[in-house]
């Protein structure tokens, strides 16, 4: 079945146009991605008009792209920056009159699940799921799921990348609002850390040097503690005019990206892993898959 997907982040709204089969298989055909920062402001818990003007306009130049594909199902959801905001129906309200569409709102939970499925739909090379996490790091939240003998855990933990670099944390600060699923985390002693969002897969192009950005050559790419350490150190170093020029980083992302290295950073020590492995197949894909699932 072909789906289109829209995803309203807190850092950017993304389209994904994709052809899914009954073994679960995502073909993606068409991708789009526009930094609407819906999320600025953040800690004041409020979506901002033009922010919310800008990510609807972007919404419904999605929406005239999607026409000329031949879908079946669209789907349309938001995460972190909608769910926690306090005028969240007065967005959902308004995405509704302008496209007709209604937005499903994601708990961190549910986000945690859907990129969880969507990550391992695209992993091709033999992984023990018993002792794999898989990190999503988003712009206001970053969700865990992992398994244990007792079943899935899921866990959202309110630390992202807009989140982090508006509220100016400390390592110290990202650490106190990880440790509880890291906690969690450790007792199963984890071997593999799949790592999707913007932070871990600008870091592999960063890493790579990428003038264009490739999904082929990022994804599964193996990212060493050690390059995550050499990048925070680059970016540090650089004022962020001079970083929004650094191959590999979206201008747009490059007053962000510092705090989401750090956040990574914080995860790996912690969970004492000597890397991880960065995946293309993220929530998106989640949602594509229980899209056509409802169908197929």
């Amino acid at each position: 079945m072909r789906v289109a997907v829209i995803d309203v982040g807190t850092n950017s709204t993304r389209l994904l146009i994709a052809e899914v089969n009954r073994q679960k298989e995502v073909k993606p055909l068409h991708t789009d991605l526009v930094t609407t920062r819906l999320g600025k402001g953040i800690g004041t818990a409020m979506l901002m008009p033009p922010a919310i003007n800008n990510t609807v306009a972007v919404i419904d130049d999605y929406l005239k792209m999607i026409n000329g594909w031949k879908v079946k199902r669209i789907v349309l959801a938001a995460t972190s920056a909608v769910r926690n905001a306090v005028n969240r129906e007065d967005f959902l309200k308004t995405v509704h009159e302008r496209t007709g569409l209604e937005v499903k709102t994601l708990s961190g939970e549910e986000e945690a699940l859907l990129s969880y499925q969507g990550a391992l739909s695209g992993l091709h090379t033999g992984i023990d799921c018993r002792n794999t996490v898989i990190m999503d790091l988003g712009g206001g939240s970053t969700e865990f799921t992992w398994k244990t003998p007792d079943g899935l855990y899921c866990r959202s933990v309110e630390v992202g990348a807009v989140r982090a670099t508006e509220g100016n944390f400390s390592d110290a600060e990202i650490l106190s609002l990880l440790i509880c699923p890291l906690e969690e985390i450790r007792k199963i002693s984890p071997v593999n850390l799949i790592g999707v969002g913007g932070t871990v897969t600008t870091i592999a192009a960063i890493s790579l040097s990428l003038r264009v950005y490739n999904p082929v050559l990022v994804h599964g790419f193996d990212l060493p503690a050690e390059q995550v350490e050499k990048t925070l150190s680059l970016l540090s170093a650089l004022p962020l005019e001079k970083r929004r020029c650094l191959p590999g980083l979206q201008p747009e992302r490059a007053d962000i990206i510092i705090a989401g290295v750090r956040i990574v950073k914080q995860i790996l020590l912690y969970l004492d892993l000597p890397g991880l492995r960065v995946s293309e197949a993220d929530l998106m894909y989640g949602l594509a898959i229980k899209e056509a699932n409802s169908e197929l």
